[in-house]
């Protein structure tokens, strides 16, 4: 069975945001700067965006939350391998984690046909919000697999592609495509499991991807 992340139970589901299939393709961007996170290696800065009609994700909060995330030591930063900054709207930044809807997420990933999962093009990391709203049936609850979702298309814009389970019943490695399933390994939202990176082979599943919601 699925398990939630450490520190987390299970819990009844969280309301459900609406949101439309496309939204203006315009973004507001959060406007603060956060503290640098990680002691050691190289510094990347970030800036977040929501488009302009989802308008249940309020784009400062979203920003807090993304920030978090990226801060915690069981993610990119804990290792001493990254340094991450959340910086503002006219700042230097090296990419930038944008919410959009489900076809705008098409259009910035280069890839129209799929509205379902998230990317990571370039200096984008496109999430999309019917992800971040819906989870999958794999995650337990949206406090596990947001982490999991933001984490692993951030790893791929530091350099990191997908991974396949490495031992059956133990946590998949965060850059497996957990979204569309876990081949045996149990649901993992971090790339640090127990204070190490986890990882596991290089290579993806042939997994179908599922029609939009």
């Amino acid at each position: 069975p699925a398990v939630p992340a450490a520190g987390r139970a299970a819990g009844p589901p969280e309301p459900t945001l609406s949101y439309p299939a496309r939204g203006t393709g315009n973004f507001r961007t959060a406007t603060a700067r956060g503290a640098v996170a990680g002691r050691s290696g190289p510094l990347l800065r970030y800036r977040v965006a929501v488009e302009e009609g989802i308008d249940e994700v309020d784009v400062e909060r979203f920003g807090r939350e993304v920030a978090v995330i990226l801060a915690d030591p069981r993610g990119w930063t804990g290792g001493g391998e990254w340094r991450l900054q959340r910086v503002g709207p006219d700042e230097p930044d090296d990419f930038t984690v944008l919410l959009a809807t489900p076809v705008t997420r098409g259009e910035l990933c280069a890839d129209p046909s799929d509205h379902y999962t998230s990317c990571r093009n370039g200096d984008r990391v496109v999430i999309n919000v019917a992800r971040w709203a819906r989870g999958v049936p794999q995650f337990d609850d949206l406090g596990s697999y947001r982490p999991y979702l933001l984490n692993h298309e951030v790893g791929h814009r530091l350099g990191r592609g997908h991974e396949l389970c490495p031992r059956a019943g133990g946590p998949a490695p965060v850059m497996e495509q957990q979204t569309l399933g876990l081949h045996g390994c149990l649901p993992n939202a971090w790339p640090r499991v127990d204070g190490a990176l986890h990882t596991g082979p290089s290579g993806q599943y042939d997994d179908p991807i599922p029609a939009e919601d």
